[in-house]
C-alpha cells in the first residue's frame, strides 16, 4: 500500500490517473450487495408477485446498465470498453436475504472493480425499489469487492 493518494497531484487538487502508459490486459472484477427484507416479501419477490413486476429481472439490467454508466456515475473514473457484465442472485430464505454478484470483464488499462461494484449497488437499489411498496424496513449491506484479477496487482481475493 502507497502512502500517497494517486487521485490528488503534489497540491492536493483531484486528477484523474494517466493509465497511458500501462498495458492494456484482461481484467476481471466481481463485487457483491445483500438486500436483507422480511420473509413474506421475499417470498412475493421469489413468487413474481410484486405489482410493479419481475424484480430478479428488473434489478439485472438495472446493474448491467450501471456498470456501462459508471464513468459518469464516480468521478474520476475512466471509461472503460466492457466485454461482459453479468449479474445474478442468490435467495437464502432461511435469512430473508437476497446476494446479489455482479463481475465486469474489460480488456484494458485500469480495473473493472468499480463497475462491479456499481452494478451490484444498483441491482441492490433496484430490489428494494421493486419491493418497497410490501416494505420500507429492508436493508442494503455488504457491499463489497468479492475478487478482481489482471493488471499490475494480478489477483485480489477477499
Amino acid at each position: 500500500m502507497t502512502d500517497k493518494l494517486s487521485h490528488l497531484d503534489d497540491t492536493g487538487a483531484a486528477r484523474m490517473v494517466d493509465v497511458g502508459g500501462k498495458n492494456e490486459t484482461r481484467r476481471e472484477a466481481t463485487a457483491e450487495a445483500v438486500v436483507k427484507m422480511s420473509a413474506a416479501t421475499l417470498k412475493l419477490a421469489i413468487e413474481g408477485q410484486m405489482k410493479k413486476g419481475d424484480v430478479f429481472g428488473a434489478a439485472r439490467i438495472a446493474g448491467i446498465m450501471a456498470a456501462k454508466q459508471t464513468p459518469r456515475l464516480i468521478p474520476l473514473c475512466h471509461p472503460l470498453p466492457l466485454d461482459a457484465v453479468e449479474v445474478s442472485f442468490s435467495v437464502a430464505e432461511p435469512t430473508s436475504t437476497i446476494t446479489i454478484t455482479a463481475t465486469a470483464v474489460t480488456t484494458a488499462r485500469t480495473g473493472v472493480e468499480m463497475e462491479a461494484l456499481t452494478a451490484a449497488t444498483v441491482a441492490a437499489l433496484t430490489v428494494y425499489d421493486m419491493c418497497k411498496a410490501v416494505e420500507r424496513g429492508m436493508e442494503i449491506k455488504n457491499v463489497r469487492l468479492i475478487k478482481k484479477s489482471g493488471g499490475k496487482s494480478g489477483v485480489w481475493q477477499r
